[in-house]
This record gives C-alpha cells, structure tokens and sequence, in this order.
C-alpha cells in the first residue's frame, strides 16, 4: 500500500469530540487512510449529555467484515476502541483474525472507564469481554481505571509510584506478550503522561508533558490515534507516546486558554497541522 491504512473500530458520536470524529482526522492529517467501523451511533457521547440516541451496529459488523474480505483488503493496522455491547467482542476478534497478516498491527484502547468508574454503557460482561479482546492485542492504552479493570484489582489499590507503575505495565504485557502504554500517569507534581512497556525489547520507559489542571473529555482517544498513526509510520513505542502526549498537551492548553465547555471535548482540529510531520 502506497498509503498506510488503518481499520478504525469504534463508535461514532455525532456531537462531542471522542472515538471516530477524533481517530479520522488526527490518521488522515498523519498520512493515513481511515477506514471506520462504527460499532454504535450516539447523538452525543455520554460524557456531560442526557438524552442522547444510541443506535447498536453490532448487526452491521459482520456484514463489514465480510464484505472487505471478499474486497481483498488489507491493513496495516487494525484499531479498535469503544464497543457498543458485550456481543460485539467476539466480532471485533472475528474482524482482527479475518485481516491480521504479517506486519498488521493490533492496538485496543479498552475503553471501559475513567477515575475508578466504569462509562455507563459498560457491563461487567463488557469489561470481561474487553479483556479477552486485548489479550488479541500488540499494542493496548489503558488509562489507570481500565488497567485496573483488565487486572481484576481495585482502582485505589494501583500503586502510584514510578517502581509500582512500572510492575503494573509488566503485569498488563502478559509476561511479554504484548506491548502496554499506561495512560494517565503521574510521576512528579504537574506531569502526566505514560508508562510504556515494550514487547520488542522488554524495555520500560516514561513519558512525562505538563499536566493541564483541567478536566477534558476525549484525551485518551486524541493519544490512541496519535500513538497508533505513530506506530503505523515506524516510530519506536516511546517516541510515539511521545507524540501523543506532547499532542494532547496543546490541545489542552488550547482547549483551556479559550474556556470552552467540558463536554466539546479538546479543540484539537485548528492543531491538525502539528501531525503532518510526524514519524518517518
């Protein structure tokens, strides 16, 4: 493939920045060709709204998958994110085995919750299910909720510190099996970043930026595309973390200097440029 593409299974939101309104823009300025998969239709995302619509597409991805495959393509990564339901698990692995081929990278955000708390829409037969999915995974993202959630522990029982982040990026590589970049994690005040576990070398680093002290929705997804558009275009794990972060850092600043509503999500688009360059 002369341009990279990259199959991009998440929801859609209609309004609000998150999932596949973030992953299309941020691959496409990146040079990569997005093709989405939509596992729900929501009016909004479910941060800050009431009321909003959710139409389930769990019915549409087989058909999708069958379709592409009879089309003959091919990926250089699949990437999968927000699940609709518990059902659509074991689609969403069907979807990875149809296209996975030598070089075809796997990344799963488990996206399943935030500050200790699971996202209304997801079970505990959906979390169950998540862990299964990511175990399918080369690359996985979860922030400290879902580490915890993939691990079956408590959010407050995670260790905070750099030694104790550090075992629990192990922990979540499956003895080595898989690569983990662990979001939202702190090592010194006004600092967050990741705590990245390499499978390829069994290496462990981290990425610190400035800690904007405002709540925003939609980060995890900006760092995932981000990461993931890094790693399609051969940058090591770290230097894609790196990109992710130092990418969701100004559009949080931005995002925060222009005071605009919690629920928008970060005003990453006018910043779209900075990702052109990126990775070789």
């Amino acid at each position: 493939m002369s341009t990279p593409r990259v199959a991009a299974i998440h929801d859609l939101s209609g309004f609000g920045r998150c999932s596949l309104t973030v992953a299309i823009p941020i691959l496409s300025a990146m040079g990569i060709q997005c093709c989405p998969v939509p596992t729900a239709f929501l009016s909004t995302h479910t941060g800050g709204f009431e009321g909003f619509t959710f139409l389930d597409m769990t019915d549409e991805l087989p058909k999708i998958t069958d379709h592409w495959q009879s089309l003959g393509l091919r990926f250089s990564a699949v990437y999968s994110g927000f699940l609709g339901s518990e059902r659509q698990v074991g689609l969403v692995s069907r979807f990875i085995r149809t296209f996975r081929a030598p070089g075809t990278l796997v990344v799963v955000d488990p996206v399943l919750g935030d500050d200790g708390r699971a996202y209304r829409t997801c079970s505990p037969a959906l979390c169950a299910g998540m862990a299964r999915l990511a175990e399918t995974a080369d690359v996985i993202t979860p922030n400290l909720t879902e580490a915890a959630f993939l691990l079956n522990r408590g959010y407050g029982d995670l260790p905070r510190d750099r030694s104790g982040l550090e075992d629990v990026a192990r922990e979540l590589s499956l003895n080595g099996r898989r690569s983990v970049v662990l979001t939202g994690v702190s090592l010194t005040p006004g600092s967050t970043g990741a705590m990245c576990f390499d499978a390829a070398g069994g290496r462990i680093t981290a990425v610190q930026t400035e800690f904007v002290s405002h709540p925003l929705l939609g980060t995890g997804d900006v760092f995932a595309s981000v990461l993931t558009g890094a790693l399609v275009k051969g940058a090591p794990l770290e230097e894609g973390a790196r990109q992710a972060a130092e990418f969701v850092r100004q559009c949080a600043r931005r995002t925060v200097d222009q005071d605009l509503p919690l629920r928008e999500g970060v005003d990453f688009e006018p910043l779209l440029g900075l990702l052109t360059g990126t990775a070789p």
